[in-house]
């Protein structure tokens, strides 16, 4: 993977310097000349040069990734010049970083593992949240520890090999949330039961299996397509979380062979990932079709592990009084045979 392919040049869809627009107000904006309004969107190479007060040559040499050596005030001028957002000017310091080996001492010195159990605390931290489905995931998407209601939300990922209808693992013969949740369809292998707690668990598999992965479930799995309505923008949004990581970690073995697998099974990955679009994923409103409770508008706060940096701590929450908490309240109770989607 290198430095991720060039920042400058294969990352932007359009032209060289797509960041800027066409309009000519925009570009006067920017400090150009108006001039006239284009019929491809963007500067040219020579525009975005000027604005960050570089040569053409130098320039050019930035967007064949060649970014070893680049000084912070001159990727202040390209990030500037390009009007790139917070998580893309990251993202492009990043790249400087690995490309010079810079990035040596901030590069984390272990990653959880396959073998990695989540601390009592933070398991308990998890099993007290019971009004949301609240999760820990590395920067690989992986699941790596979860509440009851996470387990129930996510029940595509978690479901027994054989069992229709999306009946969480782990789930009692009455129907009552277990302890650990056991192996999940599509993954292999099976999760690990959870330690202390009632509900809780780790969900890294045991035996070197495969933690459940979101980035997997998306693109690999047919059950997504009805899970998130809105498919296209939720694809958009694991990827750039993938590319976002691949900047921040460029070392990270398994994160490139997940990169490799959904590029060799997945048509629609390869070419989210060729587009080289980051983001932070902090906060916002998603929408899903659970297979259980039908419809469900969810807010989502995203924190960064102090403890354990390259872990990202989620929690989805229904606004008060709602169908979607409702609905929630329905998925967190015990489930019930033929269970049917709640009417708003």
């Amino acid at each position: 993977m290198g430095v991720l392919g060039c920042f400058a040049g294969a990352s932007r869809r359009d032209d060289p310097a797509a960041r800027a627009r066409q309009d000519p107000e925009e570009r006067a904006e920017a400090g150009l000349p108006a001039g006239p309004r284009r019929r491809v969107p963007g500067l040219r190479r020579s525009e975005v040069a000027a604005l960050a007060d570089v040569s053409v040559e130098y320039y050019a040499k930035l967007e064949r990734g060649h970014l070893a050596g680049v000084s912070p005030a001159v990727l202040e001028s390209v990030a500037r010049a390009l009007q790139l957002d917070d998580a893309e000017r990251a993202h492009l310091l990043h790249l400087a970083q690995a490309a010079d080996g810079s990035d040596a001492l901030t590069r984390p010195r272990r990653r959880p593992g396959r073998g990695w159990t989540p601390p009592p605390g933070l398991q308990w931290t998890l099993d007290a949240i019971t009004g949301g489905p609240a999760f820990v995931r590395n920067g690989r998407a992986d699941l790596v520890a979860t509440n009851a209601l996470a387990r129930s939300f996510y029940c595509d990922l978690f479901r027994e090999p054989g069992v229709p209808g999306g009946a969480v693992a782990g789930e009692q013969p009455d129907g009552g949330a277990g302890g650990g949740a056991r192996p999940s369809a599509g993954d292999g292998g099976g999760v690990r039961p959870g330690g202390g707690g009632g509900g809780g668990g780790g969900a890294a598999r045991p035996g070197g299996g495969q933690p459940p992965n979101l980035a997997r479930y998306q693109f690999l799995d047919p059950a997504s397509r009805a899970f998130y309505p809105d498919w296209s923008v939720a694809a958009d949004i694991t990827v750039a979380i993938l590319r976002t990581e691949a900047g921040r970690d460029p070392h990270d073995r398994g994160l490139h062979d997940l990169i490799g697998e959904l590029s060799t099974r997945s048509d629609e990955f390869r070419v989210r990932w060729g587009a080289h679009d980051v983001r932070h994923h902090g906060s916002g409103t998603k929408h899903f079709h659970h297979p259980r409770v039908g419809d469900l508008t969810l807010s989502y706060q995203g924190l960064q592990l102090a403890a354990e940096p390259d872990l990202f701590f989620t929690v989805y929450t229904a606004e008060p009084g709602s169908a979607s908490e409702r609905s929630l309240r329905l998925l967190a109770a015990p489930a019930t045979t033929g269970l049917s989607a709640v009417s708003p």
